[in-house]
């Protein structure tokens, strides 16, 4: 069956460059891993055509910035209008590609389109500021200008909205981009750029590079003059080279790197509550998020209380291809990935955890793993200090605050924390206390447009999303003046 046939959508599989879809040279297949069939074969872009798409950037530069930010404002707009009028469709690509359910690909669909309508509404609030100096010398006078090309690296597990999130932002502010998406899922983002070439975005304005070759296409890229801006998702492993290869030409860079984000549960949570958290802060896309629960600290008192309700819930969890109606979870995104997995729970229970349920792979064609949950994991367990991306939640125990507090922030990440608690003065005093860029009190979700997303220490450099994610692709420009 087509691409086409399955999600009702007529995806180019070419490189885009300078408003022109391109063969490319070569290509590589894209694989659906509930089947772990070819879905289709997309153009494997070269150094060179990395290099053409800067140059296509580089000239739509001008005529973008110079546009008014209302017109430019409604080509995001139509954008979000055009999206959110196919957003099954792009679920039904998103699941076949990436292999989630369609209901975590239905609001992902969401989720992406709301990026163009909130930087259509962001685009026209670039605001500068005008002061007297202190000296009473003369004025100062700050606006802001849009940075200049960009390169965008999104990841694969969510490939519409790290695509939106930083194209969206991108566009408002007058930049022009480079996109290249993850070469496990790539049709999402050439589907976007079609999508984005109906809006009304001129040609060259964004160009998509799709690649099997990401280190060589991005580090040719990243050398090139032209180019004055590079935004990452990915691992922190990865964001450490990009973040070396920047420095050579001193990039502006932002970077949404890993996570290992702790789920502390208190004595006095609404445990109720504090598993419906749980199932979205860890089951969301089949665990394949940087936002994901890795760590559940949960207080002795109402450890049983919660584990029982929770394992309960994980049990009855429908596992299967994403595309199918009834599915809550589906496969993860390779046998890699699926490897990875097994192998920390296998090193959990070796080291005394006790495993409440699942714990395997079903004997089935695609990468799936059962929904999966550990008692007692021990303190120095492999899995609390690897990000799993897997539907897998180890618990550990505690009695004491400060000790939940301490191992909560015993990571070199600090993406997210969720806690749950019925004082809200507990809540926030442990919220403030919590090394990490985002605080999920009392609530397993914490991703908005218009909220600022990013974390501290290893998980990343500046914000996505909000208004900060607008200025992210602006310079400051200061102007002394008098009159």
């Amino acid at each position: 069956m087509s691409i086409a046939e399955l999600t009702g959508i007529d995806v180019p599989t070419g490189l885009l460059i300078g408003g022109e879809w391109g063969k490319g040279a070569a290509t590589f297949p894209v694989f659906d891993p509930a089947t772990e069939e070819p879905l289709a074969e997309v153009a494997n872009g070269t150094v060179s055509d990395g290099l053409d798409a800067v140059t296509a950037a580089q000239a739509a530069l001008p005529g973008w910035a110079a546009t008014p930010p209302r017109q430019r404002a409604e080509v995001l707009r139509k954008a979000f209008e055009l999206m959110s009028a196919r957003s099954e469709q792009f679920a039904r690509l998103m699941s076949a590609e990436n292999g989630k359910s369609l209901r975590d690909a239905r609001g992902e669909a969401a989720y992406a389109a709301e990026f163009f309508r909130w930087y259509a509404e962001e685009a026209v609030r670039i605001e500068g500021t005008l002061m007297r100096a202190p000296s009473g010398a003369n004025r100062i006078l700050t606006v802001h200008q849009p940075i200049g090309v960009s390169l965008l690296i999104t990841p694969w597990n969510f490939p519409a909205a790290m695509a939106t999130r930083k194209i969206g932002p991108a566009l408002a502010a007058g930049c022009t981009v480079v996109l290249k998406p993850a070469a496990e899922t790539p049709l999402t983002a050439l589907a976007l750029a079609d999508l984005l070439t109906e809006a009304g975005v001129p040609a060259g304005a964004v160009n998509v590079v799709t690649t099997t070759s990401s280190g060589q296409v991005c580090a040719a890229i990243m050398d090139d003059p032209r180019v004055r801006k590079l935004s990452f998702t990915g691992s922190t492993e990865v964001g450490r080279i990009l973040l070396g290869q920047a420095a050579k030409s001193v990039l502006n860079v932002s970077m949404e790197l890993g996570g290992n984000a702790p789920f502390i549960v208190f004595d006095d949570a609404d445990i109720p509550a504090a598993v419906e958290g749980a199932l979205i802060a860890k089951m969301r896309n089949g665990g394949e998020a940087c936002t994901a629960a890795n760590r559940f600290y949960v207080h002795d008192a109402v450890a049983d209380e919660f584990i029982a309700a929770f394992s309960g819930r994980l049990k009855s969890m429908v596992v299967g291809p994403g595309l199918d109606e009834s599915t809550e979870v589906g496969p993860l995104v390779n046998e890699d990935t699926r490897s990875k997995v097994a192998s920390l729970v296998d090193g959990a229970t070796g080291d005394g955890a006790a495993l409440i349920t699942g714990g395997r792979a079903p004997q089935r064609r695609g990468f799936f793993y059962e929904p999966t949950l550990l008692d007692g994991v021990a303190a120095d367990s492999a899995i609390l200090s690897t990000e799993i991306f897997g539907p897998v939640a180890p618990v550990v125990r505690f009695t004491d605050e400060a000790d939940a507090i301490r191992w909560a922030n015993a990571s070199e990440f600090g993406l997210v924390s969720y806690v749950y608690t019925r004082d809200l003065r507990r809540g926030l005093r442990v919220s403030e206390a919590l090394d990490a860029g985002m605080i999920g009190l009392n609530r397993g979700l914490v991703s908005d447009p218009a909220a600022p997303f990013g974390g501290v220490k290893q998980s990343g450099l500046g914000r996505e999303g909000a208004h900060e994610g607008l200025l992210e692709y602006t310079e400051t420009k200061y102007i002394a003046t008098d009159w």
